[in-house]
């Protein structure tokens, strides 16, 4: 059994146009949402043997932001492959771990996250939290899949269970998308 948490960058800054896409920083309530599901994620009492994540620079704020809350700062594995991959690629990218660590956080992007989750979760009803992710795989949003694998290579369509998922706006409703006036 191996475990699969996926944290989703929290909400960047769109302000600057001329920002290339990888350059964008997090923006104010991405600063709010990462830190707050940072303590989320230290009090869950999730444990990561290896965290692999995307070079991009909300991706690397989002995890400075969170270890603020977490109390302590992590060795991660910076990754180009995982900034806007798709789901193939983040599988293959799981398949060569060296090391077969037991629990793995891979940090990134949507789309790729998300179809992740639905090529990984058998659409079968024995994952009720999957129809949430159909509904919306919101910025800063945390996911844990337990996995019936024995080694990353291993890693295969329906493979898993979706057992956790957590919203920022689950813990603090002003973190949740801005309602129209």
């Amino acid at each position: 059994m191996k475990t699969l948490a996926l944290f989703r960058h929290a909400k960047s800054d769109w302000t600057d146009a001329r920002a290339r896409d990888f350059d964008r920083p997090l923006n104010e309530r991405g600063q709010r949402g990462a830190l707050a599901m940072g303590g989320y994620i230290r009090d869950s009492g999730h444990r990561f043997d290896r965290m692999i994540a995307s070079p991009a620079v909300r991706v690397a704020e989002t995890i400075e932001t969170a270890s603020k809350a977490w109390g302590r700062t992590f060795a991660v594995e910076w990754d180009r492959r995982i900034y806007l991959a798709s789901s193939a690629t983040l599988m293959d990218l799981l398949r060569d771990l060296e090391g077969d660590p037991k629990a793995v956080l891979m940090v990134g992007h949507n789309p790729g996250l998300e179809d992740l989750i639905f090529d990984l979760v058998p659409d079968d009803g024995s994952s009720p939290l999957r129809d949430v992710v159909e509904q919306k795989f919101p910025t800063a949003t945390f996911a844990v899949m337990e996995l019936a694998i024995d080694s990353w290579a291993d890693i295969d369509d329906r493979c898993a269970r979706l057992v956790e998922l957590k919203r920022p706006r689950d813990l603090d409703p002003a973190l949740g998308p801005e309602l129209p006036a």
